[in-house]
């Protein structure tokens, strides 16, 4: 077998084992706060100063993956573990279904002002202090979908094709991006080739991710026709040129609407009430995944490891 195929399997499943380290061991967590410094170090507020501290963080990310790479190559089966674990950190499968799993748990208790807390602290930006209940499941499911792309896809698909430095050159590009990819005062202009950095990378991840719900539709038992005729009509509602079409597909796929107040609306009929609308989201979710998985094991295995 070749090896980054099975580091890629094993990252996978050491995910599903261990989950996550606490936040402040975490190497995104020090990416986010490289980007911070940068920004409070920058003179100016431009698209410019921008860009420069998105590409410093990225190229430091970048080439420090490499010197783990290389070291890893270079321990044998012992490295393949190291490598394994390297990557793990780039995305997070359990740490999302867990966190929409605790949401579903909330709202099943009755308990909507815990919902609200954890939807705002685990998944989305938004503000939740005034979400109803189909809001909640919305905001819910939509995550799921949205980050299907983010924290599955798009990073194992970049370790496929770039090893440990693409999956962690598109996890620091995600997080500059999460951080700064707003249109306000404040990240207009900084935060522009943050965004647009994001967009690019995640141009075809996304695409892919939406036909991973689609075929898991299928394999959980729900609506593929559905979630392909709403992914193609729906896809360009939201703002960003992507995460529309995962969220668009995971729509139609259980025949509902998912909204954010002011902004989008996808598929059709009214918003889910019940939280067993979040279990089926994540049914989708774990076949999306296992499929998003299968994908990046097969386009690793066409490429050469490196010497």
């Amino acid at each position: 077998m070749r090896r980054r195929p099975f580091v890629l399997l094993l990252s996978v499943g050491l995910d599903l084992v261990a989950g996550e380290p606490p936040s402040a061991r975490h190497p995104v967590a020090w990416i986010g706060r490289a980007l911070t410094a940068l920004e409070r170090r920058l003179p100016r507020r431009t698209v410019a100063d921008g860009a420069v501290a998105v590409g410093t963080v990225v190229l430091a990310t970048l080439g420090t993956a490499a010197l783990v790479a290389d070291a890893a190559r270079r321990l044998g089966g012992v490295g393949c573990l190291l490598e394994a674990i390297a990557l793990k950190l780039a995305f997070a499968a359990r740490r999302l279904g867990g966190a929409a799993r605790e949401v579903e748990e909330a709202l099943r208790a009755g308990d909507v002002d815990a919902a609200r807390r954890l939807v705002g602290r685990h998944l989305v930006s938004r503000d939740t202090t005034g979400l109803d209940r189909a809001e909640l499941v919305s905001a819910t499911v939509e995550s799921v979908a949205e980050n299907l792309t983010d924290s599955v896809a798009a990073p194992l698909l970049a370790y496929a094709v770039g090893g440990l430095s693409g999956a962690w050159a598109y996890r620091a590009v995600n997080t500059a991006d999460a951080m700064w990819g707003y249109r306000d005062p404040r990240h207009e202009w900084f935060g522009k080739a943050a965004a647009r950095l994001d967009d690019v990378a995640n141009l075809l991840p996304a695409r892919l991710a939406a036909g991973a719900v689609i075929a898991g539709a299928a394999l959980a038992g729900e609506g593929p026709g559905a979630a392909w005729r709403v992914a193609r009509r729906d896809h360009g509602r939201t703002a960003s040129p992507n995460a529309g079409w995962p969220m668009a597909a995971m729509a139609g796929a259980l025949e509902v609407g998912l909204a954010k107040r002011g902004s989008y609306r996808l598929g059709d009929g009214p918003l889910p009430v019940e939280p067993a609308t979040i279990h089926r989201a994540l049914r989708v979710f774990v076949a999306a995944t296992a499929i998003s998985v299968a994908a990046g094991c097969a386009l690793s295995a066409g490429r050469r490891d490196p010497r």
